[in-house]
């Protein structure tokens, strides 16, 4: 079983849980207020393993399965034995970095809560076409997009609509958890930077 399975398992379990006992997302979703005046740390983990619903969760998982797996074979590539905590060093990283601007934002705000893996997810993906930037996206499971240009179009996107606020979207955690991978892998090995520039300018 795959790191990023046991992962998908956990994650499942404990939102299917919260989803027949709402108190669970009452009691570690992330809250600035409960975080920073109350000291509930917790949350800055544990909202990870929440999502709202069954359409929530079957998305987040589905995009971690798809590129989780992916991103293991290529940290496995060129951090050979360093790869698994590499792996959760991407991952359980991403779950705390990822909404920290969020949180501070809205440092004041009691009416900010935020759950799910997206941010994490969106590492994991980003991490994914850093290692292979021409690999192919498909939107909607139809349209082919090369993965480095998804990438620039998701982070515009991600930006635009944090700005806006409009639709209870966590879209800074989707942005700051997509900078997190994509920049995780130079700082692990800078010289992947020069790898990953090769592979930019010899397009498919």
């Amino acid at each position: 079983m795959t790191i990023t399975i046991i992962i998908i398992v956990i994650t499942s379990i404990f939102s299917i849980l919260a989803f027949k006992q709402t108190s669970l997302i009452y009691r570690y979703q992330l809250n600035p207020v409960q975080i920073f005046d109350r000291h509930q740390y917790a949350r800055l983990f544990l909202h990870a393993f929440l999502h709202a619903n069954w359409t929530h969760l079957l998305i987040n998982m589905l995009v971690l399965y798809s590129f989780g797996e992916a991103l293991e074979s290529y940290l496995q590539l060129n951090f050979g034995s360093r790869w698994i905590p590499y792996f959760l060093l991407f991952y359980f990283g991403a779950i705390l970095i990822s909404p920290i601007y969020s949180l501070v934002r809205n440092r004041k705000n009691y009416n900010y809560n935020a759950i799910g893996a997206s941010g994490a997810v969106s590492a994991i993906v980003f991490a994914t076409v850093f290692f292979n930037p021409w690999s192919n996206i498909y939107l909607f499971a139809l349209v082919p997009v090369p993965g480095i240009v998804f990438a620039i179009l998701y982070l515009i996107y991600s930006w635009i609509m944090s700005r806006k606020s409009q639709d209870n979207i966590a879209h800074d955690t989707h942005f700051f958890g997509a900078i997190y991978g994509f920049l995780l892998p130079i700082i692990l090995n800078p010289e992947l930077l020069a790898q990953f520039i090769r592979m930019l300018t010899k397009s498919n």
